[in-house]
């Protein structure tokens, strides 16, 4: 008796059955998808290409989703610049420097009448006593764009100047924008400004002569206004003290349209920025949307035609949906995705065509022999007769009766192996199990039974069950090709990653043209006198059930080490692999 030594072929190359794999030619080595940068199938379908055709590059009235991608880029874009305008700290500055500065001279004029009065002798600044106004403030040098007004104890204008005037960048005709940027600006500076007054279409003076009566001993009012052109001017007063007695004010203007000429400036180059970024913004929104919408819109489509042909009941062939699995993004995993979606949909339709086809042929052969066993008793005279085709006929029933159980479970087989729960478990100590009791099976047909499994625990994560299926159909058929005096031999190996489940028997061995096709269904390559007792199933089953745990299974022979393999074998090999 001779058993293999264990040594087992390398894994074999991934099974072919439903089996896809990917092919990566043609594919863009890049991680920026740009326009239409992605891999279009060459025998895509026509529809689908007069689609694409009709569609062109730009399609916002017909996609959705270029829509949104343009408004919503469009509109992070106007927040941003209305944040810019709106929170703009440039004016902001220039004018809390200007209204500081008017502070200040208008505190350092009113000193200067201050220092001027007598400190005991009476003084009107209306009548001149005392101090003549007019004069004292046409000695000051004051500065460029500001109005300066005094006033007495009751508010009437006693004197006034004007500083030098100041040249002003003043836009001709306006700008539609800017002037609508600036009304929005005034509207919300007054709500940032609660605290100052403001006048529309006044000039310097009236706001001075607004001021006056809110001027009080260590108080310096404000007045914000807007003239007839709508420029911005400011106002600010200070108090004319004599000891504790306040005996008028100055006011000081500025200029109107100062600040708003330098505002103007800084928002029209924003604006000139603004319209780039709206220009570049929306170029790369439909270069975008054109990478995001057009495939969406090709695969969608793919899908549709597949649709509404099985609505109108076609027969037009495989529907091809795009290959965009050159793309390095989640699109081109979609594409793969459906791709191999509707592959396993075709090949499972195929498979049960098959299937069918086989069940078919498979139920018709017992029932020829039942029809033909009953059609020959009508005529038998013979009770010899009767009884061998009686036992004809009870051998195809118990045929019959044991196909339709394995065609049941095969048919079954895939939505069980979805809702059945996995779970860990001891590889080693099912085996235990099963060999146990199956060693009795094979000394019962006087057939030894050898067992080669390591001492350490090997966990599996799988359906055990189905496994131990696996397992029992195995060393059953390893068995049931042995004759009295042969031997049965199970081991184990752990491999790095998985574990090797090896089954040997010293049995006529395989024939090299069922090789590879022992795993199909319905095929059966059994001894004459086992004819009719099995249904073909087994071993698509098990090839089933253990790739579903993404495991391999394959046949060889046994044959001495380097001998030809023309040379009679020594028995037959099922190994099975399983991750672990």
């Amino acid at each position: 008796m001779v058993l293999g030594t264990g040594t087992t072929r390398s894994d074999p190359p991934a099974p072919k059955g439903n089996t896809r794999v990917r092919d990566n030619r043609g594919v863009v080595n890049s991680d920026v998808v740009l326009g239409e940068d992605w891999v279009s199938p060459e025998a895509s379908d026509a529809d689908v290409r007069r689609k694409r055709e009709r569609r062109g590059y730009l399609t916002l009235n017909r996609s959705p989703l270029a829509r949104k991608i343009i408004t919503f880029n469009l509109i992070g874009l106007l927040i941003l610049v209305g944040g810019v305008f709106y929170l703009n700290p440039f004016r902001d500055s220039l004018t809390a420097q200007r209204v500081s500065g008017l502070n200040s001279e208008a505190g350092l004029i009113a000193n200067v009448f201050e220092a001027q009065m007598p400190r005991n002798a009476p003084v009107s600044l209306a009548s001149g006593d005392g101090i003549n106004p007019q004069a004292t403030l046409d000695a000051l040098s004051l500065s460029r764009g500001v109005t300066v007004f005094v006033y007495d104890g009751a508010g009437q204008q006693v004197a006034n100047r004007s500083g030098p005037a100041i040249e002003l960048d003043r836009p001709e005709g306006g700008n539609i924008i800017t002037g609508a940027l600036n009304s929005i600006w005034n509207a919300t500076s007054r709500l940032l400004t609660p605290g100052n007054l403001e006048f529309t279409g006044a000039d310097g003076k009236d706001l001075a002569d607004a001021l006056v009566p809110n001027v009080a001993p260590g108080t310096t009012p404000t007045a914000t206004g807007v003239d007839a052109a709508g420029e911005k001017l400011f106002a600010v007063a200070a108090p004319i003290m004599q000891g504790e007695t306040l005996m008028g004010s100055v006011a000081v203007a500025s200029a109107a349209g100062e600040i708003d000429s330098l505002v103007r400036k800084e928002r029209e180059q924003v604006l000139q920025m603004f319209v780039i970024a709206i220009l570049v913004s929306i170029g790369l929104s439909l270069v975008l949307a054109s990478t995001i919408a057009n495939p969406l819109s090709d695969l969608a489509a793919a899908a549709e035609i597949g649709r509404d042909r099985n609505v109108r009941k076609l027969a037009p062939g495989r529907v091809r949906i795009p290959d965009l699995t050159g793309r390095p993004d989640e699109i081109g995993r979609l594409s793969g995705a459906l791709r191999g979606m509707v592959a396993a949909l075709y090949d499972r339709i195929e498979a049960n065509e098959q299937f069918a086809a086989d069940v078919a042929h498979e139920i018709k052969n017992p029932l020829a022999s039942l029809r033909s066993a009953v059609g020959t008793m009508r005529v038998a005279k013979r009770e010899d007769q009767r009884e061998k085709l009686l036992d004809v006929i009870d051998h195809d029933v118990r045929r019959l009766d044991r196909l339709v159980s394995d065609i049941s479970n095969a048919s079954r087989l895939d939505s069980e192996l979805v809702k059945e729960e996995e779970d860990q478990f001891d590889l080693l100590h099912m085996l235990t199990n099963l060999t146990d009791y199956l060693g009795q099976e094979a000394a019962s047909k006087g057939v030894e039974f050898i067992t080669d499994l390591p001492r350490q625990p090997i966990m599996v994560y799988g359906l055990e069950a189905r496994l131990a299926q696996v397992f029992v159909n195995l060393i059953t058929n390893a068995i049931s090709f042995c004759e009295e005096g042969d031997a049965v031999r199970v081991w184990v190996r752990k491999r790095d990653n998985r574990v090797l489940v090896v089954f040997e028997d010293t049995g006529p061995g395989i024939p090299e043209q069922a090789l590879t096709k022992i795993f199909n269904r319905f095929y059966s390559e059994r001894p004459p006198g086992q004819f009719g007792d099995h249904s073909g199933l087994g071993l698509a089953i098990s090839k089933q059930i253990v790739e579903a745990h993404g495991g391999v299974i394959w046949a060889e022979n046994i044959r001495p080490t380097e001998a030809d393999i023309t040379s009679e074998p020594l028995g037959a090999r099922f190994v099975v692999g399983l991750p672990i």
